[in-house]
């Protein structure tokens, strides 16, 4: 295959991860890894590598404007970025110790569970009732605005939401995606944070995370640019066309069918992953 073909195939394949990642809330990365690891041949600490700098585009570019809306909660983004910025430097340099084949098989299992989650009907928290203590001392309340209102709530279970967030970081540096599943498990069921503030502070997290975990992957020269650059152009504008598309569109179908397509592709990884051993 030459240069050109390649470059060719992997930018269109992160155009529609990035657009369905967008949509479903799962991330181009849970595609994107597959399609270079299964179709294309490359090695998947490469793979995760590209992945990773695709991911602190998307972030940077999504997580503006959200902070610009007032939605994010910045203070519990900085606060819980601690955890899974010490989790992604672990996952990126365990990640360079283990096998090929368990990150496969790991990443197979994750994006199974990922893809569980994406199908689970969300629960939107706004209570403000029994506020952690941590969450007063860090200061972590706070309200966001919507339709012109502003509606605040209160932080639970600071320290659980914390060892969640340090093991998604974790596998964030190990297999080079969002891990946005675990951090809904973090924010929304142990922290009881309403679901737009969730998954915008998740948002503007991810970035940060990947950068940290990318240090170590481009120290090990597993950062490809003839790799990275198709797939981070490819997944940056699928998802802006994917958050575009979001605002009229109806998702709940589209996610039955990615969640059935992340299910297959993630068996495939096991079985490649359990196959090489």
């Amino acid at each position: 295959m030459s240069v050109l073909l390649f470059t060719i195939i992997v930018l269109l394949g992160a155009f529609l991860a990035g657009l369905l990642g967008s949509l479903t809330g799962l991330g181009g990365g849970v595609i994107i890894i597959p399609l270079l690891t299964l179709a294309l041949g490359v090695d998947i600490h490469y793979a995760i590598g590209a992945s990773i700098v695709s991911v602190i585009a998307t972030s940077s570019g999504s997580a503006a404007a959200y902070v610009k809306e007032g939605i994010t909660n910045i203070r519990i983004g900085m606060f819980l970025e601690i955890a899974t910025t010490i989790g992604a430097v672990c996952g990126a340099v365990i990640a360079v110790y283990l096998n090929a084949n368990y990150i496969a098989i790991l990443f197979g299992c994750i994006l199974i569970f990922s893809a569980i989650m994406t199908l689970k009907k969300k629960v939107d928290h706004t209570t403000l009732d029994n506020t952690d203590k941590w969450a007063n001392f860090f200061k972590l309340n706070g309200s966001y605005p919507d339709k012109g209102v502003d509606h605040p709530y209160a932080v639970k279970h600071v320290p659980g939401g914390f060892l969640m967030m340090l093991f998604a970081g974790t596998l964030s540096g190990l297999l080079g995606i969002g891990s946005g599943a675990l951090k809904v498990i973090a924010m929304d069921n142990i922290m009881r944070l309403p679901f737009k503030v969730s998954t915008t502070t998740s948002n503007f997290m991810m970035g940060v995370t990947a950068a940290a975990s990318a240090v170590v992957y481009l120290h090990r020269g597993q950062i490809d640019p003839g790799i990275a650059m198709p797939v981070c152009i490819g997944v940056l504008t699928g998802a802006t066309v994917g958050s575009k598309i979001l605002l009229r569109a109806k998702t709940d179908k589209l996610k039955i069918v990615f969640a059935i397509v992340v299910a297959f592709l993630a068996l495939q990884m096991i079985y490649k992953g359990v196959s090489g051993l």
